[in-house]
């Protein structure tokens, strides 16, 4: 059986008629071995998913996010120890503990902005409300740089520190210094009513057979923690640009890609926006995706210049559910 038939069978339950699909792309030397969509990306339109449809990333966003910080700390306009104290006076007092390399790797301790929305709330929530939740509590989970734990709240701030450096709105910052110097042409910070997603994928249930739409949630609106939307198309060329240092230096990019550690020593497996693993002897950079209506993952090898990316628009499964299959795509080529 070749490669795109072994593929073809992994993302089957995609392509059965009238269900939300999938996004399917391997890279290998800069040459797209395989590409595909499978499913729909607007059931009610029947738009099939092509390699032009947008997605919403989720937490792969996290890796754009990242890197806005380290341009402007190439540009000199932060360091990795300026503190939230620092870009926000009014922040609570243990602000001056948490540094923005905190905020990158998950090791700042602050509350998860999700436990503090109240259960009244009804309209979505902005980065900048974020800040407005957090700046109420007094503590923070552990002593910033003691532990490492996932922190969508450190990356909504990242984006509110972007703006306040910057001087720009997040998603001009992500055009201006990212997107349009890639031509991802496509690719966008979604903010609803100030702009529109083209070629979009909708987020679906699917219950007793049928799919119904179940696209955003009251945190879908905040952008730095997983607000982006892109292509397979657009994502090949961010993928290529990782390579080089058309965007930023590759010592940044190196360090991206390296286990951070906490105040004790202790190594954790994730970068600047960036997971880390080892799998058949390889060293992966990668990260997945997971919201409303969305699972994703981009998966690279830089060692042998390979990625596998996988996005869709369903509700299914754990976080993790795009890492088997990425597992079984490098299994394919890499017997």
């Amino acid at each position: 059986m070749t490669k795109e038939k072994h593929i073809d069978e992994l993302f089957a339950d995609y392509n059965k008629p009238g269900v939300p699909g999938a996004a399917v792309m391997v890279v290998k030397d800069g040459e797209i071995l395989f590409q595909k969509g499978y499913g729909l990306a607007n059931i009610e339109k029947t738009e099939p998913v092509t390699a032009k449809t947008n997605f919403r990333l989720a937490s792969v966003t996290k890796q754009f996010t990242a890197m806005c910080i380290l341009l402007l700390i190439e540009e000199g306009k932060l360091t990795f120890n300026t503190t939230l104290k620092d870009v926000f006076p009014d922040f609570p007092d243990y602000g001056s503990e948490i540094t923005i390399k905190n905020l990158l790797q998950h090791t700042s301790g602050l509350i998860d902005y999700e436990d503090l929305i109240p259960d009244t709330a009804t309209e979505q929530l902005k980065d900048k409300d974020v800040l407005s939740l957090i700046m109420k509590t007094d503590s923070t989970y552990f002593i910033p740089g003691s532990q490492h734990r996932y922190s969508n709240t450190g990356y909504a701030l990242l984006a509110l520190i972007v703006e306040r450096i910057s001087g720009k709105n997040f998603g001009d910052f992500l055009s201006e210094n990212i997107f349009e110097p890639l031509g991802m042409n496509n690719t966008i910070a979604y903010e609803k009513n100030i702009n529109e997603v083209k070629y979009r994928a909708f987020g679906y249930n699917i219950k007793n057979g049928n799919a119904e739409l179940s696209d955003q949630s009251i945190t879908s609106a905040v952008l730095g923690d997983g607000g982006i939307y892109s292509s397979l198309d657009d994502l090949y060329k961010w993928d290529q640009a990782l390579y080089t240092d058309k965007l930023i230096d590759k010592k940044y990019l190196n360090e991206s890609f390296t286990k951070g550690r906490t105040t004790s020593g202790e190594e954790f497996p994730y970068g600047y926006g960036w997971r880390l693993e080892t799998y058949k002897s390889f060293d992966i950079v990668f990260h997945t995706g997971s919201t409303r209506g969305f699972r994703n993952i981009i998966y690279r090898i830089p060692e042998k210049k390979f990625t596998v990316v996988i996005l869709t628009n369903r509700n299914s499964g754990s976080e993790f559910i795009t890492l088997e299959p990425a597992h079984k795509i490098v299994d394919l080529y890499f017997e």
